[in-house]
């Protein structure tokens, strides 16, 4: 198995694998045989964080999988828009497409889009965001992201686009902005940074 990374989707959690608490849409959700969310959590060794997405908003459970479990995985790298429709979500993601492409970094949707790229469901409606993610191993620099985020809210619906650090992932918006430090969402939580390709141990 590859490295397993935030957002990816893993097939194979069984319902009979949840805790006890776990409500009965999440167990509905798994014996229908949808895949789970990757995380950003600390979990036991052998075990990887994810989360079960319900059909509403409300409906997100958190739970640990075994990494022998895993029968499947798909990266967000790995989805593409095949049929732009009328969604403003899907049709954003068409006009970007090109732009991202041309950067050279691995990239990908998330979230609801993400979701129903993988699977089929449709999860999404009109107001649907576009959650994107790129993923930079080396430093962006501010100047460089404020231009990414004009052209990107240029789309026909909201987009939020996570750039994925070896340390953690930092949003393009934040980043974009005036603060000096920027929150960095990593397994063992989040803090602000002054560098988000920092060691966290270093980091300011």
């Amino acid at each position: 198995m590859d490295t397993i990374h935030p957002h990816d989707l893993l097939w194979g959690l069984a319902p009979d694998q949840l805790p006890a608490e776990a409500p009965a849409w999440a167990r509905q959700v798994l014996a229908a045989g949808q895949p789970v969310v990757v995380r950003r959590a600390l979990c036991a060794p052998g075990r990887v964080a994810v989360g079960v997405r319900g059909a509403t908003r409300g409906e997100r459970f958190a739970a640990c999988m075994p990494v022998d479990a895993i029968q499947r995985r798909i990266a967000p790298e790995h989805l593409r828009l095949r049929a732009p429709t009328e969604l403003p979500a899907l049709r954003a993601l068409d006009q970007v497409t090109p732009l991202l492409d041309a950067l050279g970094l691995p990239w990908g949707p998330t979230g609801g889009v993400g979701y129903q790229l993988a699977t089929g469901l449709a999860v999404l409606h009109g107001a649907s965001d576009l959650d994107l993610l790129l993923r930079t191993a080396e430093p962006i620099d501010r100047a460089r992201a404020r231009a990414l985020l004009a052209q990107l809210d240029s789309a026909s619906c909201r987009i939020d686009l996570q750039l994925e650090t070896p340390y953690g992932a930092v949003a393009l918006r934040e980043w974009a902005g005036d603060s000096r430090r920027v929150l960095l969402k990593c397994d063992a939580g989040a803090r602000l940074v002054d560098n988000p390709w920092q060691p966290l141990e270093l980091a300011a």
